[in-house]
């Protein structure tokens, strides 16, 4: 995180004085206590500073990389899912293709009549079954789909990083978000490397890193 030059100062103050109240930090650089209510809250909510009631501010000894690390190893999958793609199992290839190509993904989930997951189909998949002098159009997708247990699911209180280790684990382009039934897991959501990049790039924009 770039830090602003009086932030870095109350941060040297707070590492030579601390604990410190936020008076006595505004005596310092000659300001008034509104004045650095900002800049004091952006440093403690950012995690270089920690308050205490009638103690004051301490310095946490974080750096900006430990910070961020911190901050990424909270996200959890619900808050950055997105809607799952979604084909039945007697779909045919030709139109698993056409919904890939129509819905711009890497991945398609096949499904039951309860919306549960049985099974998984990549680019790989399709192209492999599209070989040939084939008719695409008389090949239900449950012929060529990855079946259980050989898919890689997350749930959503899952941490985002180890939907992300899944991903690179596994050398897969999207994971289904489930959650469990009578009828077994039902597909709720998805996340794709697409979604880990865009919240990496987020996350180290916001911190200007």
């Amino acid at each position: 995180m770039e830090l602003s030059e009086r932030q870095e100062k109350i941060l040297e103050i707070v590492k030579e004085n601390g604990p410190i109240t936020g008076e006595k930090i505004a005596g310092c650089l000659e300001l008034t206590r509104a004045t650095l209510r900002p800049d004091l809250a952006i440093l403690t909510m950012s995690g270089f500073l920690d308050a205490r009631p009638r103690v004051g501010y301490f310095y946490t000894g974080k750096t900006g990389t430990e910070l961020l690390t911190e901050r990424l190893k909270k996200y959890k999958v619900s808050e950055y899912q997105s809607v799952p793609i979604v084909v039945k199992e007697d779909v045919s290839v030709y139109d698993a293709i056409s919904s890939m190509f129509l819905e711009d993904v890497g991945t398609l989930f096949v499904v039951d009549e309860h919306a549960c997951l049985t099974g998984v189909l990549s680019r790989k998949d399709l192209l492999r079954a599209s070989i040939g002098q084939k008719d695409l159009n008389a090949i239900p997708v449950h012929i060529i789909m990855t079946r259980m247990p050989n898919i890689a699911i997350c749930y959503k209180s899952d941490l985002l990083i180890d939907a992300a280790k899944k991903l690179i684990d596994r050398q897969i382009d999207g994971l289904p978000i489930v959650k469990d039934t009578e009828h077994g897991c039902e597909v709720i959501g998805r996340v794709t490397k697409t979604t880990i990049t865009k919240v990496f790039v987020e996350l180290i924009t916001d911190h200007n890193i």
